[in-house]
This record gives C-alpha cells, structure tokens and sequence, in this order.
C-alpha cells in the first residue's frame, strides 16, 4: 500500500466516527423526556430484635449435622459385585 492509501484511509475512518456520532446523538438521546429514579433509604447498623417465634433458642437447628442409621461402607460410589482396577 501507498501513503496516499493510508492518508485515504484515516480519513473516511475519521469521517465515519464524526458521522456516527453526531447521528447517534439524534437517535439515542432524547433530552425532552427526564428519567425519575427511585431513592434508597439509608442504610444503619441498628437492627430491630428479629421475630421471636423463628429465632429463639428452643428452634429447630438446620445446620445441625443429621445421620440415619450408620453407614459401614467406606466406598459407597462402588458396584457391588465389581472390583476395582
């Protein structure tokens, strides 16, 4: 390629960026109409005590550890009557 190429070429590529936005600032922006947004309260470190029928120390503990009957096998992922390579 030539350096009149080059020249050719940065120029449409500029000319095509200054196109494309001054027609992107007529289709995308409408400054007629506002956008409204929603105010977030402020957020604090004081809490109310939570509803007492849900946390109180006589409650049901999910995260306590529960077993059924007791497991022997010490490789469950196994078929029986195979036997391992």
């Amino acid at each position: 390629m030539k350096s009149k190429d080059f020249a050719l070429i940065f120029a449409s590529v500029i000319l095509a960026v200054i196109t494309s936005v001054i027609i992107s600032k007529f289709v995308f922006v409408n400054h007629s109409t506002g956008q409204s947004v929603e105010v977030v309260p402020i957020i604090s470190s004081n809490f109310s005590q939570p509803d007492s029928r849900y946390f109180n120390p006589s409650s049901i503990d999910l995260t306590q550890f529960i077993s059924i009957g007791s497991n022997s096998n010490t490789n469950p992922f196994q078929q029986l009557g195979s036997q391992a390579p």
